[in-house]
């Protein structure tokens, strides 16, 4: 007589056979023990699905779940498989957030693999890690952004933020039926109203530049970025293998530059400066650093601050230098956009294939004299704008 009802001790009693089978589970169709050869027991629901075919799906060890919670588990497994939805049930905001990470950010090697991590950790895993993804609404997201401006000030709430929506937009390209949270209007920083326009004085150069002899490691970070127009971490993480027997340093592509990194043909007192630097037989890099390349950037900059006090000045503000005096120096604006990496956008930048490396060399040659011009300016040829008498 077959049992009416199957408790976890009637599971316990199951007995091993020479070969892998199922007992079936009399409180529901399609819910099975599957056991093993070795003894080991698992709860297994089975189900069609709308094409007909047979879905099984591991509920968990009997070990480490009871007959009841295996029976409600599966009774809706069997109820997704027959309806034809995803058999594993609604994804967690962890799992989507981590095969986001997956498939679009490590997988397109972007550089904010690590800022991104660090923010999941730090505020959104905390307080969503285990929800269901689609569960989370728009009020959830302001909620969660008004803490972290409350902790943290309003631009960590948009870095937070920008990660959400990085997040929900590739999650809506793969489901037809969501709808992210997100809206315009979400961000709590205006960059527009923030951003920095500060270029430095040609009086703030000259303090900068002679700051350090020759050699010195951050000095000549400084002065390379200052010629080149290039970011801190770009200038940094040069390698001798970068830099070509004809001068041309090939800079590496990233995320920032969206593909425009290409080359540039470095001018006399650029090459002279790397040329000078020394080299280790256990560093590929320019600016060799402990394990990698030059780091610890915030206590240089202290250190120099200390040294030479410019008031209000960032790393930063070099490259917006260097991209002003080139306009200074009568470089075309498209050329100094490309100098510096930009993606050239619209019709130009899909159509034109055209590498611009001499057009480079040039706005970069034009930008190492214009400083020579301004650390040495010639005698006799100084004109006091003050006095200067209108007309």
């Amino acid at each position: 007589m077959a049992r009416k009802t199957l408790t976890d001790k009637g599971v316990a009693a199951i007995k091993p056979r020479a070969k892998t089978y199922t007992h079936s589970d009399p409180m529901l169709p399609g819910h099975y023990v599957r056991v093993t050869p070795s003894g080991t027991k698992s709860f297994v629901a089975v189900a069609r699905d709308p094409r007909g075919k047979q879905v099984w799906t591991t509920i968990g060890n009997t070990a480490l779940i009871g007959i009841e919670e295996a029976r409600e588990e599966a009774c809706e497994v069997i109820k997704r498989v027959k309806a034809g939805q995803d058999r594993a049930g609604p994804q967690s905001f962890e799992s989507v957030a981590n095969e986001w990470l997956h498939r679009h950010v490590d997988a397109k090697g972007l550089r904010s693999l690590y800022e991104y991590k660090r923010l999941l950790h730090k505020h959104l895993l905390p307080e969503w890690g285990g929800r269901e993804f689609t569960s989370i609404k728009r009020i959830d997201v302001a909620k969660l952004l008004d803490t972290v401006e409350d902790e943290a000030g309003a631009r960590s709430a948009d870095y937070v933020l920008s990660l959400i929506s990085g997040i929900t937009n590739w999650y809506a390209k793969r489901d037809g039926e969501y709808v992210s949270p997100l809206i315009r209007g979400m961000y709590r920083h205006s960059i527009k109203a923030h951003a920095r326009t500060r270029i430095l004085a040609d009086d703030e150069i000259c303090a900068i530049w002679t700051a350090y002899e020759q050699g010195h490691t951050y000095g000549d970070l400084l002065k390379l970025a200052l010629l080149t127009g290039q970011r801190q971490d770009k200038v940094a993480s040069m390698r001798w293998d970068d830099i070509s027997i004809d001068g041309a340093w090939h800079v590496p592509n990233g995320g920032r530059e969206k593909g425009a990194g290409g080359v540039l043909v470095l001018p006399t007192v650029a090459l002279d400066i790397i040329q000078a630097r020394p080299r280790f037989a256990s560093s590929s890099y320019v600016f060799a650093g402990h394990d990698s390349y030059i780091k610890g950037f915030a206590k240089l900059k202290r250190a120099l601050d200390a040294k030479v006090p410019i008031p209000h000045w960032q790393f930063h503000d070099l490259r917006r230098t260097a991209r002003s005096l080139m306009s200074r120096a009568g470089v075309r604006p498209d050329v100094a956009e490309r100098v510096l990496g930009h993606a050239i956008r619209g019709v130009e930048g899909t159509y034109d294939r055209h590498s611009y490396r001499e057009e480079k060399a040039h706005a970069l040659n034009a930008l190492a004299g214009l400083i020579e011009t301004i650390l040495n300016p010639p005698a006799g040829n100084v004109i006091k704008i003050a006095n200067k008498t209108s007309r």
